[in-house]
């Protein structure tokens, strides 16, 4: 059914029960998004893409929209609610970006830059994560993990279904695993989609690091805001 939503004061026609951050993006509004991945279920982890909705702050890509709804996106108090959000995920990680082999195409760093962050209002927590490099295909750097949770719901064994990457823990314990004898069985392109469905660094393909020529790297040809909207709605769905 047509439906008609506001967003920053500008009536949108669109569709009942679409997701909200597709709405926006096709309507020309960017809102920063993580774990939100177009077309696949909705995680609501890194909440990100928190906007007001009828004067309540919620998480654009687990709202529906609805007839006459009102959504604000360039509210000043929720713009700095989203640049928090990015300031917390940089500094309970380590995240160093001019020597990171995804900076440049790391969705994290672009997401930065479009909230206009400089350095975290929190202090630096530098935690110790081990890295794994069980599997002879994958290197898993935990310093970097946001924990979008993108790989555990989205990269499966294609015979059984079975998930490849895990958390485990609880709290400032949780870390992301990987099963390394399924991930070593892992064809080609699902190592590669694995790589590119993470937003950061987290997930590297092994004997594969600084392969893509400055200047040419995804964020340095388009911006994250114009990607996403172009797309029509979150992040570029990875290939």
């Amino acid at each position: 059914m047509s439906i008609r939503i506001e967003i920053d004061g500008v009536s949108v026609p669109t569709e009942e029960n679409r997701v909200l951050v597709d709405v926006a993006a096709d309507a020309g509004v960017y809102i920063p998004t993580l774990c939100y991945v177009r077309g696949k279920p909705c995680l609501g982890t890194c909440r990100v893409c928190s906007v007001r909705v009828n004067g309540t702050v919620v998480a654009a890509c687990t709202v529906h929209v609805s007839d006459g709804m009102t959504v604000e996106v360039d509210e000043p108090e929720t713009v700095d609610h989203r640049k928090a959000l990015v300031e917390l995920l940089f500094a309970e990680g380590n995240h160093n970006c001019p020597s990171c082999e995804k900076s440049g195409r790391c969705t994290l760093q672009a997401v930065g830059y479009e909230v206009d962050m400089v350095v975290s209002r929190y202090p630096y927590r530098f935690p110790q994560r081990e890295r794994d490099h069980a599997s002879e295909r994958i290197w898993l750097e935990r310093d970097r993990c946001i924990f979008c949770q993108r790989c555990v719901e989205f990269v499966r064994d294609e015979t059984t279904g079975q998930k490849i990457f895990s958390i485990s823990g609880r709290g400032a314990e949780s870390r992301i695993e990987v099963d390394a004898e399924r991930a070593d069985a892992m064809p080609d392109e699902q190592i590669r989609y694995a790589v590119d469905i993470c937003p950061v660094g987290a997930i590297l393909e092994k004997g594969i690091g600084y392969d893509v020529p400055i200047g040419r790297r995804k964020y340095e040809v388009e911006s994250v805001r114009d990607r996403a909207v172009g797309a029509g709605g979150g992040e570029v769905t990875p290939t």
